[in-house]
């Protein structure tokens, strides 16, 4: 995000959610800014602060497993805006379930294994 607004790390993480509403409305995108709480901004202003995930997600490959996951549910047919919202939840709510037995050493390939029973928990909780 630095690189994209012309800033350093510490001056993105001082304002996470004030950098990434700005950069969503001056570019008219829908914007994921991954961290300790992601937050997602619509080009419309709105802004949401994802609650699931954990730091064992602090490892290679995970944004990449994110943007599958935000791919797939655009291919679904959600707008930007909710494939961002619940596809940082499925992601981190996957990796909350495998942190139960601990974070250390959770890798990229162990969340693609859970995604599925984690949507599976979700649905249940959303009764859908």
């Amino acid at each position: 995000m630095g690189r994209l607004i012309g800033a350093d790390a510490k001056t993105v993480q001082a304002d996470r959610a004030g950098h990434a509403r700005r950069f969503a409305a001056a570019n008219r995108c829908t914007l994921l800014l991954k961290g300790a709480r992601t937050v997602i901004a619509d080009q419309s202003g709105h802004l949401w602060v994802n609650p699931t995930g954990n730091p064992g997600m602090a490892s290679g490959g995970m944004g990449d497993v994110l943007s599958g996951i935000i791919g797939g549910l655009l291919a679904q047919g959600l707008s930007p805006a909710e494939a961002a919202c619940l596809g940082a939840y499925l992601h981190g709510l996957a990796a909350d379930r495998l942190a139960q037995d601990g974070e250390i050493g959770l890798v990229a390939s162990d969340l693609l294994a859970e995604l599925r029973p984690a949507l599976h928990a979700l649905r249940g909780v959303l009764d859908v």
